[in-house]
């Protein structure tokens, strides 16, 4: 985050909107600065569309700025702003005919208080053209698994996996019991290690591949060296059969 940016996130929640309900365009630019990444992450877990979560991200916060001057600081400003990008990219699903897949804002009966800690942290590897790439990958595998996890857990796993909301930032903004945030959150990350689990079984059978090229290169470097140790040139003369090994 830029110096300006986090003098600005350490400012009042009141003062800042005050500045924003004035029309203060650069207090307005400062705040999207400071929340854009959080709101986008926030609205992509909804709608699992990149484009489509940019949309939302800004229509959000024109919403949020005809709103701002209601802001009254009962809750935190960040919390204030992931409620209303939620609930536009709620808007979008329903638009889309997709009302069965809506998060849903009351609580769920049958799930059970259970506390779960964040993921854990790996250090980053040290810079390079291989590392990088399997860094890409790597993530790749993993916003894969949390598209697939189901819409009531995507959005509380990564508020609280990603963006590293606490479990009570995650209930005000979405408008559900602490207890079915800690419940969902822990369920999502059963779910995203069973599906990174998959997904590693199927990499590690085709780590160090063997069949083709390299197969064929290894018998007909053996021949080589049969034939310059026996002298036999027949066996430079073989054509060696590609194996399936």
């Amino acid at each position: 985050m830029p110096p300006a940016a986090t003098r600005f996130a350490e400012d009042p929640d009141a003062d800042v909107a005050r500045r924003v309900a004035a029309s203060d365009w650069d207090a307005l630019e400062r705040l999207m600065r400071s929340h854009n990444q959080t709101l986008f992450r926030t609205a992509r877990s909804i709608l699992r569309d990149d484009a489509e979560a940019e949309d939302a991200v800004q229509d959000a916060f024109v919403a949020a700025y005809r709103a701002i001057g209601t802001f009254r600081g009962e809750a935190k400003l960040s919390t204030w702003l992931v409620r209303i990008v939620a609930n536009e990219a709620l808007q979008r699903l329903r638009r889309r005919g997709r009302t069965a897949e809506v998060i849903r804002i009351e609580a769920d009966a049958a799930e059970a208080d259970v506390d779960a800690d964040t993921l854990d942290a790996t250090p980053a590897a040290a810079d390079g053209p291989e590392r990088s790439a399997m860094r890409t990958q790597t993530r790749r595998m993993i916003e894969a698994g949390i598209d697939r996890l189901p819409d009531a857990f995507r959005t509380v796993f990564v508020l609280r996996a990603v963006e590293e909301l606490s479990v009570e930032e995650t209930a005000a903004a979405l408008g559900i019991p602490e207890a079915t945030v800690r419940s969902r959150h822990f369920r999502a990350r059963s779910m995203l290690r069973e599906s990174l689990a998959r997904e590693l079984d199927i990499a590690l059978d085709r780590a160090y591949a063997f069949a083709g090229e390299r197969c064929d290169r290894i018998v007909d470097g053996v021949f080589a060296r049969l034939s310059a140790w026996a002298g036999w040139q027949c066996l430079l003369d073989r054509r060696a059969p590609t194996q399936e090994s």
